[in-house]
């Protein structure tokens, strides 16, 4: 089964909850957290691959204690023709989706690792970084 990435968003009174832990337990899923600003008595928002054979049960129950679930629709891409590998996109890109291919200096994207941040997007003065819907 293929990973679904989903953004949570959860309030301040839900930041110190095991939910995690819970989805972990409970529903024996596989959570991989791509990218988190998770801090106590503030609100939250996190990011992850969610994936095994009770995920719809597992996003159910962040929806029954109040935490807002969204499926990650839109994804990045990186228009080849565009893009002239100068490498600004990958300074900036939190997780590594976006390197240089050595010898050849090629900038490449692994579009598995991006989690549509879109820090590319302004980054890129060519503009080759594009947003699929």
């Amino acid at each position: 089964m293929a990973p679904k990435k989903v953004v949570l968003r959860f309030s301040a009174d839900k930041a110190d909850q095991p939910m995690i832990y819970k989805l972990v337990k409970d529903y024996d899923l596989v959570i991989n957290i791509l990218k988190a600003n998770v801090n106590p008595q503030k609100e939250g928002t996190m990011v992850m691959d969610i994936s095994g054979e009770k995920t719809e049960a597992g996003i159910e129950y962040l929806k029954s204690v109040g935490v807002g679930v969204q499926s990650l629709t839109e994804e990045i891409i990186q228009n080849e023709d565009k893009c002239v590998s100068c490498g600004s996109c990958t300074a900036i890109c939190p997780t590594g989706a976006l390197y240089i291919e050595r010898p050849d200096m090629t900038v490449r994207f692994d579009s598995d690792r991006c989690v549509v941040c879109h820090l590319c997007l302004k980054a890129c003065p060519m503009r080759a970084m594009e947003v699929r819907f």
